[in-house]
């Protein structure tokens, strides 16, 4: 099992294929894991497309289940977890590439193209988090219970009044849109963008569609499109025909 490491970051990471670098993000808040693209994903994207490209997964930082271990960087939350993402493609020698994220894949797309636009050649957001007014402390309260008890049952040297605060400075003081960055900056993003939209309380249709809409270089798969099994490859058919299209 290959790691990366820097300092007191140990990130786990899978490869599988050739050719042009894709980073995976799994989702599942942040209890992402490379497992889960099996267990609660309606398409594992490493095994969909690793015939065409060289598909890099990791472990979310601290995400229960899986082996990826660094600080809980209370001031610094989105941006940590970007810091792993590029120093891992940093590692891997891979200076372009393209990025497919689940969930909350989409506020650490933005945020990598917000640190390293010119390397993201192209990103596909697929079932994307997002701000929900009328559930407004959802992910605080989400991970104050199916995050932040394991965390520190497993690290002692944190407390959930820590754990309170990460989550406070991730989710309830950026409490709008993607979280990560402000609707300007995705109307002036020229990244081409494909959206898989989902509706569900962590993944509002509507904040997929209106990212859709404000940047100038998107597309959207059909929706819904995972309601079914017979639709799921229609949508895993439409990325990989956007990835190939976007090819340098």
């Amino acid at each position: 099992m290959p790691f990366y490491e820097k300092g007191d970051v140990r990130i786990h990471y899978e490869e599988m294929g050739s050719g042009l670098p894709l980073l995976i993000i799994p989702g599942g808040g942040l209890n992402s894991t490379i497992a889960g693209l099996d267990k609660t994903h309606p398409f594992n994207a490493m095994r969909e497309f690793s015939d065409r490209f060289r598909c890099i997964c990791a472990d979310l930082r601290n995400a229960n289940g899986g082996q990826s271990t660094g600080p809980l960087d209370i001031e610094r939350t989105w941006d940590a977890i970007t810091d792993d993402h590029v120093g891992l493609m940093d590692h891997l020698g891979a200076k372009q590439f393209m990025v497919l994220g689940y969930c909350i894949g989409q506020p650490l797309i933005w945020n990598l193209i917000k640190r390293v636009g010119d390397r993201v050649i192209a990103a596909v957001l697929t079932q994307p988090s997002g701000f929900r007014p009328e559930l407004p402390n959802q992910f605080y309260d989400n991970n104050m219970k199916g995050w932040g008890p394991d965390f520190v049952a497993k690290r002692p040297e944190y407390t959930m009044d820590q754990v309170s605060q990460y989550l406070t400075n991730m989710y309830t003081k950026k409490a709008d849109f993607v979280f990560t960055v402000p609707r300007e900056f995705v109307k002036a993003c020229k990244t081409p963008i494909l959206v898989a939209p989902d509706d569900s309380p962590p993944h509002p249709y509507k904040v997929a569609m209106e990212v859709a809409m404000l940047s100038p270089n998107s597309q959207v798969t059909l929706y819904p499109w995972k309601d079914t099994p017979e639709r799921v490859p229609l949508a895993v058919r439409h990325i990989r025909m956007f990835l190939e299209a976007h090819r340098p």
